[in-house]
């Protein structure tokens, strides 16, 4: 999904979207199960936190595209100990994907000179939510969703495209979101101080790494 396809595309209320399928399932009373691709710690929190209350999740960490096996092992270690120590209305449990980075060099050959947001994120996108559906769908799971979307540097619109996407072809409901609405960033920042989080000012790649640096 390129950016430009979604110009001409009617934007949708992603987080009203989901609200409403929350509020019904609620009202059903089930619980069911949620396969959640997870970016980082920080990023997870206010998202593991709002949707354990209606699903039993399992976090997926699985992440590629980080730069380097040592920032890949901290950011999992962060996300480890926060699925640990935070209590959750429901059964969280986490699974770690292995750390394979030429799956994301592979994807990013010929977009390396793409802008932040651009083609090469959205192949990156591509790559982690197709992953996260091929398990949801081993484990059983009722819907998959990601992390993503918390964040305001995302571009909700095209990563909810991609998702669904990807789950029509694999035949398993993806979980329309914008989590960064209802205060939802500020909620991983607070939280982020109340565990003492790991808070990376990189998305990952080493593309994003040097932007970050030039930036600052």
């Amino acid at each position: 999904m390129n950016p430009q396809e979604t110009k001409n595309v009617p934007k949708r209320n992603f987080q009203r979207e989901m609200d409403k399928l929350l509020e019904n399932m609620k009202n059903s009373g089930q619980v069911k199960k949620l396969f959640l691709h997870c970016c980082c710690a920080p990023c997870s929190s206010y998202v593991l936190e709002y949707l354990s209350n209606y699903f039993q999740i399992t976090a997926f960490f699985y992440n590629p595209n980080i730069d380097t096996d040592e920032e890949y092992s901290y950011r999992q270690r962060e996300l480890i100990r926060f699925i640990k120590e935070k209590n959750f209305e429901n059964p969280v449990e986490i699974v770690c994907g292995d750390y394979r980075p030429e799956k994301f060099e592979d994807i990013a050959k010929g977009y390396e000179d793409c802008k932040e947001g651009g083609a090469r994120c959205m192949r990156c996108f591509d790559l982690r939510l197709r992953e996260t559906a091929k398990l949801a769908k081993e484990y059983n799971a009722d819907f998959f969703a990601t992390t993503l979307t918390v964040s305001p540097l995302k571009n909700a619109q095209a990563i909810n495209a991609i998702g669904e996407k990807i789950g029509k072809e694999f035949e398993i409901e993806y979980l329309p979101s914008d989590f960064k609405k209802k205060n939802g960033y500020k909620r991983t920042i607070e939280l982020s101080r109340e565990f003492d989080l790991y808070r990376q000012n990189f998305c990952g790649c080493s593309y994003s790494k040097n932007q970050s640096e030039k930036n600052d």
